[in-house]
């Protein structure tokens, strides 16, 4: 559990066809990728409708996607941030994340979904809590996760079916161990009043070298999946994307650390040494590491570093959602907040983008594709603006 409001201080493959009205507009060297098809080949590839697919973790799946905002209200709607509201006290997730509520937590304003009509088919294979061993091919040491099997194994059945055109993946983070570096962070704040940002930054640098491997394993293990289904490494793209950070650094937090606050109101229990270390060390290292990753293997690159800037949870530049501040991507957060006795959804959407983050990285995926499949660029928000203000800029 990583949360902690009230916390005292005494102590099967998915596919989805894409929905009307997402709002995007395809951009003309979209239209030529998608368009054009690949040629006649052993499988699939230029027959059958074209297809986007996203592999990977809980960052890319679209857990937290059920929030627009945070609200400190607990019941009906949450002051309109609960997008699983049914009535009265009735909520049900799966009007968000359908038959995977709970446990991949697939939204349906996942990433390859709200990047708009980049083809004909969005499949989402990507599940929360996922970690490079469950994305290789099984006979390659992959692992099934929550019942389903290896996401390249299932891969070889979409590319089979469909003109793959797109793999979005995001994956590195839970072989890190993301959630435990901030469940620890956040125990420091709340129990030991110490900080984490040493003890973890060690474990992080004893890490990430096998992480990255295992990342660079993972492209290679959907290389190995297209080919073996007739695809020229040519007839599709790999977008390899890092993670943005949830939280703000000490400076860009709306609630002082000297009291309670941040735990108890803002849900974002850190100190500013723990946050700035998270925003300006952490996730530039993870980032900097998927890069070389992507650069290596001739893969595209996505950085998403900075694209909560001013978004994230408890930041001076957003707000909570309340009966006088309602729910909108021009001022609420776009991350969820950290909410330990779940009484609000589940413990595991917490630090991830919501709703509205959502919708922006699926922008950001958008602009990425208008881009040569070989580029790198990073994504970032325009302030006080929805998805549609989000821009590209050179990766750092």
């Amino acid at each position: 559990m990583i949360g902690f409001r009230n916390v005292s201080k005494a102590r099967t493959r998915r596919r989805v066809r894409r929905t009307a009205g997402v709002g995007m507009v395809l951009p003309l060297a979209v239209t030529a990728l998608l368009g054009g098809g690949a040629g006649p080949a052993a499988a699939s590839p230029g027959h059958g409708p074209t297809a986007i697919v996203s592999m990977g973790d809980s960052y890319i799946s679209g857990e937290a996607g059920r929030w627009k905002g945070n609200s400190l209200t607990n019941s009906g709607s949450r002051t309109g941030t609960d997008r699983a509201w049914v009535g009265g006290s009735t909520y049900d997730p799966s009007k968000v994340y359908g038959s995977t509520a709970g446990g991949c937590d697939r939204s349906d304003a996942a990433e390859v979904l709200s990047a708009g009509a980049v083809a004909d088919v969005a499949v989402n294979l990507a599940c929360s809590g996922a970690v490079s061993d469950n994305v290789f091919r099984a006979s390659n040491g992959g692992v099934s996760l929550k019942g389903e099997a290896p996401q390249a194994d299932r891969l070889a059945a979409v590319a089979a079916a469909d003109d793959v055109k797109v793999i979005a993946l995001s994956i590195g983070g839970n072989d890190l161990g993301f959630a435990d570096i901030i469940k620890e962070c956040a125990y420091d704040f709340v129990l030991w009043n110490s900080y984490c940002y040493d003890d973890q930054q060690a474990g992080v640098d004893q890490k990430i070298s096998g992480v990255m491997t295992k990342v660079g394993k993972s492209v290679d293990e959907i290389r190995a999946v297209m080919r073996g289904a007739g695809y020229a490494d040519s007839s599709y793209r790999i977008v390899l994307q890092s993670y943005p950070s949830p939280i703000p650094r000490g400076a860009e937090n709306r609630y002082t650390q000297s009291d309670w606050s941040r735990l108890n109101t803002g849900g974002c229990p850190f100190w500013n040494r723990d946050s700035d270390w998270a925003r300006d060390s952490l996730v530039p290292q993870i980032a900097n590491g998927i890069k070389a990753v992507a650069a290596a293997k001739g893969v595209q690159f996505l950085d998403l570093r900075d694209m909560l800037q001013g978004r994230e949870v408890c930041a001076k530049a957003s707000q909570q959602v309340s009966t006088t501040a309602p729910a909108s991507a021009g001022t609420s957060e776009w991350a969820r907040w950290i909410d330990n006795n779940e009484s609000q959804g589940l413990v595991q959407e917490s630090m991830h983008p919501n709703y509205f983050g959502q919708l922006a990285v699926g922008r950001c995926l958008a602009l990425a594709l208008a881009q040569p499949a070989n580029a790198s660029s990073g994504c970032k928000n325009t302030p006080g603006g929805d998805q549609s203000g989000m821009y590209l800029t050179p990766a750092s």
